[in-house]
């Protein structure tokens, strides 16, 4: 019979996900900054403000000296006539969270609404400092340079303004989450071989230095607190915190505080991470679960009837995927991790994330899955998310793909399928930027997702395609294992797939994400010779790649042939077991056009194809299968 285009491509894609998905030098001169924070904060619910200091300890880790600081200050984004103000009103498709029925939801702020965060007095080591609010960054002038090596604390006292929820964090969002609280502290910038990275806040993410948060929260005694860090006052606090009993078991705790008392503090300390989140709700129901051999899981959600039986159901495919994620990239290196219901969708942050929380079981577990993955990829991986936002959104697209085909039914053959046709969609539609595009300079909010996502997905499944899907697994175990606690770049991603591989792959990482090259590599003939029949491909787009093909005869049998790519000078194992494969000699980029024969008569194929793992993100499909 004849097969079809989609039957003959994706006739071995379940072999690539079949397999059981189970040290590199790093570079000695590598350095990164370190911040120590201690903050207390005083909340007023009622009118949505609050008063704190910090005490910061700065050490310059790097060969520099510095004369000065810079803060974030993100809150001040939400007010009118801000950069992400005017950059809402300018993009040609606005975020529909922030923009709606045609207008900007942050320029109809009134200045009850607006969110701020205003320093009033800041010091260095006792020496008061001179320093200017520019938007969201604030610049700081030093009374004394800190020299490479040394330490120096910085003393500030601030008040904030929570805003009326519009992006990520805010009070009140659409499902009546009291406070969302993300970004809503002064943030150190982060200072590295590069030098500062202090970007306002126009639309995306974020970049943060390495240190621990020493944070004490003062608010109404009703409100339930869950976010960043471990609770040091547990018995003191209630509210769920103060539990025993069998491991395992989700268990719920009333507040045991006197009612006659009006305010609670709660003490979180979290080491190591480069941010912290928290949320409050007066009717927070919390739930714990313990991950055998993984860390308490903690789970914070309205008490409405109509979600709680969704929120019951995440509570074992959280601790689900946290093994998978722990089994295949690492293992998680806390040992709590909170779900909030808060925020505006879904948004990561150190060992917590904030989700909407009124959605369909199968979303709710879709967007706890990538969350929970950006805990690898992000915040243990702490990549530049300005610079390399696809290092961070694709890489956990890519592992919570496999992960919720893992733990959630049905199976897809091809896990990636929408994934690719995301990307597709995005080269035809011409508005493509490559992937070393600033996040805030791309010209649409579209090309950046599909960039970022599908196409930063497509990077590590792509990848499998070149060096085989069992060195691509070992690249990422062997990335968490060396870069874990870093500010990795996307050389190091490609010097570990390197080094595990054996293969040069330069040319991967700079066609695909520094350039819009596309792929598309066809048939373009078959025909007799004598009793052989000689294939010949050609190469259309500019990209190159390592080519398999395969070959259906008309008695049912098949087999494989592989062109390696000249430039990479290596070879995959086998992908297809159970197939005859014959390696070709290698294919160089500059030749648009590669020969080889079959030794079997044109008269006995049925059909020929390239690529059927449908992995290789060839633009044209159609020039990829050959039948008489």
């Amino acid at each position: 019979m004849l097969f079809s285009s989609h039957h003959l491509r994706g006739l071995f894609v379940a072999l690539y996900f079949s397999a059981s998905f189970i040290n590199a030098q790093n570079n000695t001169s590598y350095w990164q900054q370190h911040v120590d924070y201690t903050m207390e904060v005083d909340v007023d619910v009622n009118t949505y403000t609050y008063k704190g200091t910090q005490k910061l300890v700065y050490t310059n880790n790097s060969p520099d000296v510095l004369n000065r600081v810079f803060y974030h200050l993100y809150f001040n984004a939400f007010q009118p006539g801000s950069e992400m103000d005017a950059r809402l009103q300018d993009i040609a498709d606005p975020d529909s969270r922030m923009f709606t029925e045609g207008k900007s939801r942050i320029a109809a702020l009134t200045p009850e609404e607006i969110g701020y965060l205003r320093i009033s007095s800041l010091a260095q080591d006792g020496q008061s400092l001179s320093f200017k609010e520019e938007g969201t960054i604030l610049v700081v002038d030093l009374a004394k340079p800190i020299a490479p090596g040394e330490k120096s604390t910085l003393d500030m006292d601030f008040q904030g303004q929570i805003p009326v929820q519009i992006r990520r964090s805010g009070r009140n969002n659409d499902e009546n989450v009291a406070l969302s609280m993300s970004q809503w502290y002064p943030k150190l910038a982060e200072y590295d071989f590069e030098g500062w990275h202090a970007d306002p806040y126009i639309a995306r993410e974020f970049h943060g230095v390495w240190g621990n948060f020493d944070v004490k929260i003062t608010i109404d005694q009703k409100y339930v607190v869950g976010g960043s860090g471990y609770l040091q006052n547990p018995q003191e606090i209630g509210h769920g915190y103060d539990t025993s009993g069998a491991e395992g078991t989700v268990k719920k705790d009333k507040n045991k505080k006197s009612k006659a008392k009006k305010t609670l503090t709660w003490h979180f300390k979290a080491p190591m991470v480069h941010d912290f989140m928290w949320a409050a709700d007066p009717d927070y129901i919390h739930d714990t679960l313990q991950v055998p051999n993984g860390p308490m899981l903690h789970f914070f959600y309205k008490n409405k009837p109509e979600i709680r039986d969704n929120w019951k159901n995440l509570q074992p495919k959280t601790a689900e995927a946290m093994t998978f994620f722990s089994k295949n990239i690492g293992p998680y290196p806390y040992d709590q991790y909170s779900v909030i219901q808060g925020g505006d969708g879904g948004m990561e942050y150190a060992m917590a994330t904030l989700i909407t929380g009124e959605r369909t079981f199968g979303s709710l577990v879709g967007v706890m899955v990538h969350e929970l993955a950006h805990s690898w990829f992000q915040h243990v991986l702490a990549t530049n998310e300005a610079k390399h936002e696809w290092m961070d959104e694709g890489f956990t697209s890519f592992i919570s793909a496999l992960a919720m085909n893992e733990i959630m039914t049905p199976k897809k053959e091809n896990p990636f399928e929408a994934t690719y046709n995301s990307y597709y969609r995005l080269v035809e539609s011409g508005k493509e930027q490559p992937q070393t595009t600033h996040a805030d300079r791309y010209a649409l909010n579209f090309a950046y997702g599909i960039s970022a996502y599908s196409k930063g997905a497509l990077f590590l499944s792509q990848l499998g395609y070149i060096i085989g899907q069992d060195k691509l697994m070992e690249s990422v175990r062997n990335y968490y294992e060396n870069f874990k606690f870093k500010h990795p770049t996307p050389n190091d991603v490609k010097r570990t797939a390197e080094k595990v591989s054996g293969m040069h792959l330069d040319w991967y990482l700079t066609d695909w994400t520094q350039t819009t090259n596309t792929i598309d590599y066809g048939i373009k003939e078959v025909s007799a010779a004598n009793e052989k029949t000689k294939i010949t491909l050609e190469r259309i787009g500019l990209m190159p790649m390592p080519i398999d093909v395969l070959v259906v005869y008309n008695d049912g049998s098949q087999e494989t042939f592989y062109a390696p790519l000249r430039m990479m000078y290596g070879e995959k194992d086998n992908p297809y077991p159970g197939l005859e494969r014959t390696v070709l000699p290698n294919w160089a980029w500059a030749y648009s056009t590669y020969d080889f024969s079959i030794d079997k008569p044109l008269s006995s194929i049925q059909a020929v194809v390239i690529d059927p793992s449908q992995l290789m993100a060839d633009v044209n499909a159609e020039n990829n299968i050959w039948q008489p």
